[in-house]
């Protein structure tokens, strides 16, 4: 809502945290929350993986993870890292070559999981590798395969057995000087997560990746994340999030942003307040936002578009967006610029018109945005 002024009841005060570098990508400190998924090709096909991870970017990923599971893998993935316009994870799971080769293939960060990686001679060989090719590494703790020991301890998993799980792991980095790491806590639980979320971030000031792991299909897994993950950054906890779905991983980015977009903490191209249409409605609302959510998708500048289906919150909702069109009467709308009344627009011209808007406006950002750098 670029013409909106900043409401302190709005702002979320983010948890003090060290930054690091995943390739070209800053995680922590002050630097924007970033949106990450994970391909899941074969990584052995190294061309639709890149053609997932180029969609992956083009819809807004920072990062993308690619699961590294033999040696055929880390093969290939020398090829993708160089064709990739992101920063690749690796992820690693149970042997330690793997990351080894990882790095050596240009990996520009290392995910690894304490519960199956190996002693603690095999992680220093790992943080060797890292130091040597120059990867940060993400610790990967999931209540699902903790360390024997731990569960012997707890009984259970539970958010105490995981963040000293996480604690036990970071120092075995820091005891090979080895610094550059975000760490996470991850469970399908969304209340064990949370808790152990909550913990971790009193117990370090290490970049936190956030995640409610196995979250289930698109619909399920959406709110579950959005739960887990909406409250946590609430609270102003994480530094970088995966949004876990079984679906396809561009839905896994589009997803992230909206949980983002909604606690103002990333802007990344139309937000559309529509409302969910009844019989007052002056035209097909659901049609038409599903037409401008497909049309207006290549936009990536921050602005606000509402579309109400008739005068009861239309008018109000407008004076809060860039761009507003409420239903009236007779197939016509009232059109809003910056939340003022600007001309009225035929039912039938709505959805070229709007885009048309949208793309005007958007140009008008950027060129001020570029001014303003100069």
């Amino acid at each position: 809502m670029t013409h909106n002024p900043v409401r302190p009841w709005r702002n979320i005060q983010r948890r003090t945290s060290r930054q690091i570098r995943v390739g070209k990508v800053l995680v922590g400190g002050d630097a924007p929350i970033s949106v990450q998924t994970m391909t899941n090709t074969l990584t052995t096909d190294v061309a639709a993986t890149i053609e997932q991870i180029q969609r992956c970017a083009v819809a807004g990923a920072d990062i993308v993870r690619v699961s590294t599971p033999d040696e055929e893998s880390t093969r290939a993935l020398k090829e993708i890292v160089a064709e990739s316009p992101v920063p690749i994870v690796a992820d690693i799971h149970f042997h330690y070559k793997r990351a080894i080769e990882a790095a050596q293939a240009g990996a520009a960060c290392l995910r690894i999981n304490p519960g199956n990686i190996g002693d603690a001679r095999r992680v220093a060989e790992v943080v060797k590798a890292a130091k040597d090719y120059g990867c940060s590494i993400r610790i990967g703790v999931n209540a699902g395969s903790l360390e024997k020991h731990l569960l012997e301890k707890y009984g259970e998993p539970c958010p105490e057995a995981m963040v000293e799980s996480g604690l036990d792991h970071i120092k075995l980095l820091q005891d090979n000087d080895f610094h550059e790491f975000k760490i996470s806590v991850k469970a399908s639980d969304v209340f064990l997560a949370a808790a152990a979320y909550q913990q971790l971030a009193d117990a370090t000031d290490a970049p936190i990746h956030l995640g409610i792991t196995e979250a289930g299909g698109l619909v399920s897994g959406t709110v579950k994340s959005a739960i887990g993950l909406g409250n946590l950054l609430w609270m102003g906890i994480g530094d970088t999030i995966r949004v876990s779905l079984s679906a396809d991983p561009v839905e896994e980015v589009k997803v992230g942003y909206e949980i983002l977009k909604s606690l103002g903490l990333r802007h990344r191209g139309v937000t559309i307040i529509s409302c969910p249409s009844c019989a007052r409605q002056g035209f097909d609302v659901i049609k038409t936002v599903s037409a401008l959510e497909d049309r207006l998708a290549h936009i990536t500048t921050s602005m606000s578009l509402s579309i109400i289906g008739c005068v009861v919150n239309g008018p109000g909702e407008a004076l809060m967006t860039d761009i507003g069109f409420t239903g009236g009467g007779a197939g016509k709308g009232m059109v809003y610029l910056a939340g003022k009344q600007d001309h009225t627009l035929s039912n039938d011209k709505m959805i070229d018109h709007i885009v048309g808007l949208v793309e005007k406006k958007a140009a008008e950002i950027e060129a001020a945005e570029k001014l303003a750098a100069e």
